[in-house]
């Protein structure tokens, strides 16, 4: 662990315009604030509706009616606030931050006198506050409110939203701790900690560091708190799924320091792990840093999808055991996803490895694009990686897979997620060190900062997903600047041209996965690499029953998938030849602009089978085909239809 991390770049510094990107990024303002702000209103129709807003005014005492929506409602609207801030700090709009500003006070008004902060237990079970940790969210929905009001604090410099934040932040650690009189229980749904921390950070109030270390410390000690609140007079259950409970659910069932496997509801687990992420350097706990890199072992090389997807457990949302990792029903949330993201870029900041941010690419660039449609304005929950539509029933164990996405949810944690992920991007592209600028993703662009107190700037121009060459212009004050650049894990070839330094490519040194590039003069460097990029297919270690004797492909950070619109029904009696050519094809009008893979394999015939029988000593016939994969993050926006990531390999 170093003892001093790399620091991120202040989004308003940072300018994406990038031709894959773009066409997500881009849909925040334009699309998802306004739609997810329609929503949030219950103006749409044919969508779940949200009662989101209804339900602040109805706890200002500026509404009529009962609570309506899920215990944690309060959530979509702080993260759709969250989602703002970053667009306000990137593209300021007197429009939207006005509207913003209403939001916030209403917030306010729904606010107790003692700073208080949920319109679940304000309008319909004020008795039970606190009284339900295992279930009630309320410190869960009181960590994205306090995210939200410390990014808008960032992108605005008003305060109104964060000193309502802080006088809940306040009540917070005054009701929880290991003092006598104080409760000593801790979230059942994680989120706080990371929040309380960020609090500490914008306003330096060192209380809210010590809450989230006393969350995080007290969690998994001694006689398990969620079992002995049950137990309590009058308590009163919330979900029906938490009848016999399993304390490993919520990550209580050891001290986070002895925790070896990823265990329970994923979403739960990775936020965890980022607040652990936070003090273990905050407080240079080598044990509590050593866990985090034992739990990110475990998630990432025996219990994560190839796509970047975790918790593969239909039923409670977490995860199995490893090596378990089922295509079709597998649940692999969108918020997971996010979360994973948001951990491996703590752990590459405090660690200098790149490898955590090989991961992070992989979450970005293929689960948690396949959660949003490219129109912006439908979403995946559930991220599966083989889908036959006819079998998404409901009732039924696979009713939790949706072969096309939906407008909205009735529990809709994942949109306005991904709303705020994209917004915040750039917090992913660069990190910053005294003389050294890090370059992580290559998304073009352009970022301002400054390096040893000098000014520097880098623009980027990427075709990374299409032929991996990339163009660097680094321009800087004064010389002995430098820059890191990362090389991906896929990258088994690369180039590396830095006019005016003669050197060859062995001679830039290569430290966890970054090349450094140093002694730069003054002025503007032009440079650049190219990453050998292309597609090819991959095999899962033959422990994952799922896949064992199948292919897939992938080509730099994009995974691959066969779509029914593309290779006809009935996918899974298809079979790619490996010894065959992957041909690619960048088709502009596809898709927003994708490069796709032909190749050649083959299709059991069912001729042999046109008398309907079920079941027969019958040979098997192939016809030969020619198939064709597209980027998994864009399945599903064409005819509604089967996909499927992982191929049975023609041996």
């Amino acid at each position: 662990m170093e003892k001093r991390r790399l620091e991120t770049i202040p989004l308003r510094q940072i300018k994406i315009k990038d031709k894959f990107w773009d066409r997500y990024t881009g849909l925040v303002k334009e699309v998802l604030i306004p739609y997810q702000w329609e929503i949030l209103n219950d103006r749409l129709e044919d969508a779940e509706t949200s009662h989101c807003i209804q339900n602040f005014k109805i706890a200002a005492k500026e509404g009529k009616g009962e609570f309506e929506g899920a215990v944690f409602q309060d959530t979509d609207v702080a993260k759709w606030l969250e989602a703002v801030a970053y667009t306000l700090e990137v593209s300021p709009d007197a429009e939207l931050e006005r509207l913003a500003d209403e939001t916030i006070k209403l917030i306010g008004r729904a606010q107790c006198e003692d700073g208080y902060l949920n319109t679940y237990f304000t309008i319909k079970a004020p008795e039970l506050r606190w009284r339900n940790l295992r279930e009630g969210h309320e410190l869960y929905t009181a960590g994205h409110m306090t995210e939200a009001a410390v990014a808008y604090y960032h992108a605005t410099g008003k305060t109104e939203f964060l000193e309502i934040m802080k006088r809940f932040a306040d009540l917070i650690c005054q009701k929880f701790g290991n003092e006598e009189g104080k409760c000593h229980g801790y979230p059942g749904h994680q989120e706080i900690e990371l929040a309380l921390i960020r609090l500490y950070e914008a306003t330096g109030n060192e209380e809210y560091l010590k809450t989230a270390k006393y969350f995080i410390d007290s969690r998994g000690e001694g006689e398990n708190y969620f079992l002995k609140e049950m137990e309590q007079t009058g308590y009163r259950q919330l979900f029906w799924e938490f009848g016999n409970y399993d304390t490993s659910y919520s990550q209580s069932h050891l001290p986070v320091r002895r925790q070896r496997t990823a265990e329970g509801h994923a979403v739960r687990a990775v936020y965890m792990y980022c607040a652990m992420a936070d003090l273990a350097y905050l407080y240079q706990n080598k044990e509590l840093f050593e866990a985090c890199r034992t739990l990110w072992k475990d998630m990432t090389e025996r219990r994560m999808y190839i796509t970047g997807g975790i918790g593969s457990s239909g039923f409670l949302e977490r995860f199995t055991t490893d090596y378990d990792l089922p295509n079709d029903r597998n649940y692999s949330e969108t918020c997971a996803s996010i979360g994973l993201a948001l951990f491996g870029r703590r752990m590459a900041q405090i660690t200098k490895d790149a490898s955590y941010m090989d991961v992070v690419e992989r979450a970005l660039y293929n689960t948690v694009l396949s959660g949003i449609a490219m129109d912006g304005k439908s979403f995946f929950y559930v991220n599966p990686l083989e889908v036959w539509p006819d079998n998404c029933m409901d009732h039924t164990s696979m009713e939790h897979v949706k072969p096309v996405r939906q407008k909205w949810f009735g529990v809709a944690c994942c949109p306005p997620n991904i709303a705020r992920t994209l917004a915040s991007l750039g917090q992913y592209l660069y990190f910053t060190s005294e003389d050294t600028l890090y370059v992580n993703l290559y998304v073009s662009g352009q970022v301002d900062t400054t390096l040893g107190g000098a000014k520097a700037s880098l623009k980027v121009e990427s075709d990374l997903t299409n032929t991996g060459r990339i163009r660097l212009v680094f321009e800087t004050e004064r010389e002995g600047m430098k820059l890191a650049l990362r090389i991906p894990s896929y990258a088994e070839k690369y180039s590396l041209s830095v006019p005016g330094q003669e050197k060859d490519l062995s001679d830039y040194p290569v430290e966890k996965g970054y090349l450094y590039i140093s002694e730069l003069p003054c002025g503007k460097n032009e440079m650049d690499i190219e990453f050998s990029v292309p597609a090819h297919f991959v095999r899962a270690n033959p422990r994952v029953r799922a896949d064992a004797g199948k292919l897939a492909i992938e080509k730099g950070p994009l995974v691959y998938c066969l779509e029914e619109t593309d290779n006809g029904e009935n996918l899974s009696a298809v079979f790619a030849d490996a010894k065959g050519k992957l041909v690619e094809t960048y088709e502009e009008n596809l898709l927003g602009g994708v490069t796709t893979v032909t190749f050649t394999g083959k299709r059991l015939k069912d001729t042999l089978w046109e008398d309907g029988a079920l079941y027969g000593d019958r040979e098997n016939q192939f016809e030969e085909v020619t198939l064709c994969a597209v980027p998994y993050h864009a399945w599903g926006n064409r005819k509604t239809g089967e996909m499927q990531v992982w191929m049975k390999e023609l041996l």
